[in-house]
């Protein structure tokens, strides 16, 4: 159930104050330039029972200004500096008020999201570069590393503060590729607007694109038949199986288990074939439609049973060696309460002891839901391959179960009769990295007014730095891995 509310921009500390206090979290800020205002919608979200708030904010266009949430929550300010980034929003009395967004070539005043932005200006270095953070001492210097990366990767900069092999600070700064992928949705029509979605972070096509369907299907009033729901259900956690194989792979690989990780990717490509054979594409693109699902066949319980079998023993294989049990052990602790101050999501909060998983907070099938979420507490490397492992267990369960209530070929809804006046909607779903929200607005005509998808890496990328304080600058990589970030989900 979705709540909508009016409120004054003064009363939006205190309304969100007593939304955090009663157990909702910040899922999303998004900014629309309406003919009239400049609105801000807060979207706070709890669960079970699924809860959904909304606070609406109207601003002056000509003077866009709205106390900073900072204070209350680190995610509200990150949203507060995108905003004032690509709509020219400002948070007053924002305490970190440095561009998260723009980089140096944006001239001032050109806000890309604003109605009146115009085509894209020349590049040119008009703000100057990125004002880090620098540390000082006896025997601390720095090491740049990116943004260009050897290794097929989008680009990203990372500079660490050092004494010895001992990291004191590492920033993070991304946000190098924005690729505009907000603006691209606008005027779209519904079925245009799912490739695009299913590309938003290549690797999570399916929860990406089931994202935007929820919020569509929402916002038309269309209700998906329980066979197409349960469809969708089962991509997604053969989208997490083959994502969570290769993480658990190339983690023993940056330890230098090589030949479990080439383990691991014989495993990933069976299973991406056998995407193939579901959906025509080796990502599962094209299985989650508006309306309903497409399935090409159905997967075999015998060759799943095999399959998970493997797996299991390149687990136990991976933890019964001393040299990657030890190497997992203690390295690059997030504690529970930094990752629940920061927001974190997925992997990344269960395996600092934070139970989050959208699957049981808002469920959109009535099959296929975890029977309990894999949880661990220690925080490091070692938790967060524990988690994987056991979410593969349990997916591999949640498999067997939605295939007895999925049929293959096309199951859609009935077609959505466009309505008068602006709509909206939200899906929220459990992605293989976390929580993914999307919220849409249609126009009159039904095409994309506005959708504004967060990916969670948008919420766990700032948590990879705390992580790694006091943590020795080789056990980056393996320390990276273990977060699995996206670059592209987060550079929309």
């Amino acid at each position: 159930m979705r709540t909508v509310y009016d409120v004054h921009a003064t009363e939006l500390p205190k309304r969100t104050e007593a939304l955090l206090h009663d157990g909702h979290r910040l899922a999303m800020v998004a900014a629309h330039h309406d003919e009239d205002a400049v609105r801000l919608v807060h979207l706070f979200v709890s669960g079970p029972p699924d809860t959904r708030i909304e606070l609406h904010v109207r601003l002056d266009p000509a003077r866009p200004e709205v106390p900073s949430l900072a204070p209350v929550s680190f995610p509200a300010g990150r949203f507060e500096r995108e905003m004032r980034d690509l709509h020219g929003i400002v948070p007053l009395d924002h305490p970190l008020p440095r561009r998260l967004v723009r980089h140096f070539h944006w001239p001032k005043g050109w806000y890309p999201m604003h109605p009146d932005a115009g085509a894209p200006p020349a590049f040119a270095e008009q703000e100057g570069p990125y004002p880090f953070l620098e540390v000082t001492g006896d025997g601390v210097y720095e090491i740049p590393v990116g943004p260009v990366h050897a290794g097929l990767i989008e680009p990203g900069h990372f500079r660490f503060s050092v004494v010895g092999e001992t990291i004191l600070k590492l920033k993070a700064r991304l946000w190098f590729v924005h690729k505009g992928i907000e603006k691209l949705f606008q005027g779209r029509s519904i079925a245009a607007g799912l490739p695009l979605a299913e590309r938003i972070s290549g690797d999570t096509a399916v929860g990406h694109a089931l994202a935007y369907c929820l919020a569509v299907e929402e916002a038309t009033g269309t209700s998906v038949p329980e066979h197409a729901q349960c469809a969708r259900a089962l991509l997604l956690e053969l989208e997490r199986l083959h994502n969570h194989v290769a993480d658990l792979g190339m983690l023993c690989n940056d330890v230098g288990h090589g030949i479990l990780n080439a383990h691991a990717q014989r495993v990933r490509e069976q299973l991406l074939r056998l995407n193939q054979t579901l959906t025509g594409h080796r990502l599962l693109r094209g299985g989650v439609v508006p309306g309903g699902s497409a399935l090409h066949t159905l997967p075999s319980p015998d060759r799943m049973a095999a399959l998970g079998d493997d797996i299991r023993e390149i687990v136990r294989l991976a933890l019964g060696h001393s040299t990657v049990h030890d190497r997992f052990t203690g390295t690059a602790v997030l504690p529970c309460d930094a990752a629940r101050d920061i927001g974190c999501l997925g992997y990344v909060a269960r395996a600092s002891g934070l139970a989050l998983d959208a699957r049981i907070a808002h469920p959109f099938t009535p099959h296929g839901r975890p029977a309990e979420v894999p949880v661990h507490t220690s925080g490091d490397v070692l938790a967060r391959f524990l988690v994987r492992a056991e979410e593969i267990d349990a997916s591999l369960a949640l498999i067997r179960e939605l295939t007895d209530y999925v049929d293959s070929g096309a199951v859609l809804a009935p077609p959505a009769v466009p309505g008068e006046g602006a709509r909206s909607g939200v899906g929220l779903v459990e992605g293989w990295r976390g929580t993914i929200t999307t919220r849409v607005e249609l126009a009159a005509d039904g095409t994309l007014k506005r959708v504004k998808p967060v990916d969670p890496s948008f919420f766990n990328w700032p948590a990879l730095p705390v992580a790694l304080n006091d943590t020795i600058v080789p056990d980056f990589p393996l320390t990276n891995k273990s977060f699995n970030l996206s670059y592209a989900g987060n550079d929309l």
